[in-house]
């Protein structure tokens, strides 16, 4: 199976018709792009997106990601998303998949830093087994990352690596709320 057929899977769970998300096929830019998304939903989350081929790899962070290299957090391992889902912002109805605001609150490139025995490993294949570091080029977020899945299942760690982005004051995911697109906020789009 290739990643684009992972699709499928993000299709399957919406209505993109009443949901307004895009379904995909558009083409957007080049390189290795990341986005993450805060998503105000039945719980607010931060979605984490990597650009891997030619999907968005996707892991739901419920407390969002944090500048402390000591703090672990908690991330979902989600369905694939359209590249077009970077630049996706606004209100998912009630009762839909997903049903909340969605602000870009940060974006940027990426660099896969992620090696085995000191050679480079591809970034499908450090999905697939479950171990990524990447180093991040956003508005919000600067320096490296890592995410390790925990086991079998679909929960991973995202941990900020301590290098010169790392910042145990900072709290970006608090702080600032707004988008790095449109400067508007969860709540801009729930008051529409």
């Amino acid at each position: 199976m290739t990643r684009g057929d992972k699709l499928d899977r993000y299709r399957a769970k919406r209505d993109l018709s009443k949901s307004g998300e895009p379904s995909g096929g558009r083409k957007v830019g080049k390189g290795d792009r990341f986005v993450i998304q805060r998503h105000k939903a039945s719980r607010l989350h931060f979605d984490f997106r990597l650009q891997v081929e030619d999907v968005l790899v996707s892991w739901a962070v419920p407390k969002g990601p944090s500048l402390d290299p000591s703090d672990k957090r908690l991330a979902i391992h989600t369905e694939d998303h359209p590249l077009d889902y970077a630049e996706f912002e606004g209100r998912i109805p009630e009762g839909e998949y997903g049903g909340g605001t969605v602000v870009v609150w940060d974006a940027g490139t990426y660099r896969n830093l992620t090696e085995k025995r000191g050679k480079a490993v591809p970034m499908a294949d450090a999905v697939d087994h479950g171990h990524v570091v990447v180093w991040l080029d956003g508005e919000k977020l600067t320096g490296g990352f890592a995410l390790s899945r925990m086991g079998e299942d679909e929960e991973w760690l995202l941990v900020k690596l301590d290098d010169e982005g790392a910042d145990r004051r900072r709290k970006p995911a608090k702080t600032q709320l707004e988008s790095v697109l449109s400067g508007r906020t969860n709540q801009d789009f729930a008051d529409q």
